[in-house]
């Protein structure tokens, strides 16, 4: 007999930050800000628990909103590996 497993999904508890893939237009809008490549962002696992529902792929680059208490909020940007 196999047993079903429950499943939560991460991405609803309070503590997770919003994570949202960018358009392309929005990537390079970044890169251009920052003046950086793609190779140069921090790297996120495509199986990451926090976006592994989204079904990313390799390349695509991740924008994680963050609330700050000194700040408001932050973004910070991923690439898929």
């Amino acid at each position: 007999m196999v047993e079903e497993k429950e499943t939560f999904d991460v991405s609803a508890h309070s503590l997770v930050p919003k994570h949202e893939i960018l358009e392309e237009k929005d990537v390079e809008a970044v890169l251009t800000k920052y003046g950086a490549e793609r190779r140069q962002l921090p790297k996120i696992n495509k199986n990451d628990p926090a976006i592994k529902h989204m079904k990313p792929s390799k390349g695509q680059v991740i924008c994680i909103t963050r609330k700050s208490e000194t700040a408001g909020k932050t973004l910070y940007y991923r690439v898929v590996i």
